[in-house]
């Protein structure tokens, strides 16, 4: 999943520090293609790959002991090349927490200069992956419970068949990707685009939320009609089924559509959206959901749509990898027919 140690160097470095003492806030972005490819020690002379290939590990993973576990690596052993890199390009890497590693202001740009290099080395010599003849190791995907289940899962059915194994973990996007970062998973299914570059992210698939609820509940408020020629105050009185007492999806829903500020206390809340779903076809109220996982309902007629918006509510999901984590080529495998298969959710 991760960087591993390897032997050889090569001169994949920062560029060239200023003579005289060092800046405090670290060197500015390098002007060129070649830049971001060859850079130098502080001394002028190239670094070496294994220290980069290490100080990549801890900047993704956030934690010497991650990065220990994912570079096969004692963590002792990490400490010290990481500080051999400092000495050499002379500047603080990483600030030291109780809990992880904080990357410095330099190691922001010495990152920026080697992760194409280093991922493109990575990639072209197989560096870390598995052994000629031994199977591949499991694929470690996360995301919301209900898109893997409804969604991620059955399109990874034909995968399973052919021999991929998979390891499926659920949680909050948040959650999820700090465990990405520490090498946990190898893809995550999150609900927003990860902050900074140290994870590869590409769009996977637009959620659209509908306002729906049980014919019964429809049928006394005076359905859709009704809702449009009087707005959203004629759901007063209709217990309202959602995700968590503070109303996430309701409330940017009304925000989005009404331009109103949803202010009332849920009648049933569920921790799962397929849960906020059974309860809404019983009769429980009604709730704002993603098409995709109520489309069936809908279909059949055991949910109406209140509500129909030129511009309804989206929200993009994204598949995020870590990158350096392709050793595994059924990650490859996993990753391409979630992209593909994603057009039709």
């Amino acid at each position: 999943m991760g960087d591993r140690d390897s032997d050889g160097s090569a001169g994949i470095a920062p560029k060239a520090a200023p003579d005289g003492p060092t800046a405090p806030d670290g060197p500015t972005a390098p002007d060129g293609p070649d830049a971001a490819v060859v850079a130098q020690s502080a001394a002028g002379g190239p670094l070496d790959l294994n220290l980069l290939r290490t100080f990549l590990a801890v900047y993704r993973s956030g934690s010497f002991t991650a990065a220990a576990r994912l570079l096969g690596l004692s963590q002792p052993t990490v400490t010290t090349q990481i500080r051999a890199l400092e000495r050499q390009v002379d500047r603080e890497l990483f600030e030291r927490l109780p809990r992880g590693a904080a990357p410095a202001p330099y190691a922001d740009a010495l990152a920026a200069r080697v992760v194409e290099p280093l991922d493109a080395l990575a990639a072209v010599t197989g560096h870390g992956g598995p052994l000629d003849g031994a199977p591949a190791e499991p694929v470690h995907l996360a995301g919301p419970a209900e898109m893997l289940c409804h969604c991620a899962l059955p399109a990874l059915a034909p995968l399973v068949e052919k021999g991929v194994r998979l390891r499926v973990s659920t949680g909050l996007t948040d959650r999820l990707l700090d465990e990405l970062r520490a090498g946990r998973h190898d893809l995550v299914i999150a609900t927003a685009r990860p902050r900074g570059r140290s994870l590869s992210a590409v769009p996977l698939a637009d959620e659209e939320f509908v306002l729906v609820a049980a014919p019964s509940w429809a049928e006394r408020i005076g359905g859709a009609a009704r809702i449009a020629a009087d707005g959203p105050g004629v759901l007063l009185g209709v217990p309202l089924v959602t995700y968590a007492d503070d109303l996430p999806i309701a409330r940017r829903y009304w925000r989005h559509v009404f331009g109103k500020r949803l202010t009332c206390d849920p009648s049933v809340t569920v921790p799962d959206l397929r849960g906020v779903l059974s309860a809404v076809v019983a009769g429980a109220g009604f709730s704002v959901l993603p098409r995709y996982l109520c489309r069936d309902a809908l279909a059949a007629g055991a949910l109406v749509l209140l509500h129909d918006p030129e511009d309804a509510p989206i929200n993009t999901g994204f598949l995020v990898q870590r990158p350096g984590s392709a050793d595994n080529p059924h990650v490859a495998l996993v990753r391409d027919q979630l992209v593909r298969s994603a057009r039709g959710w």
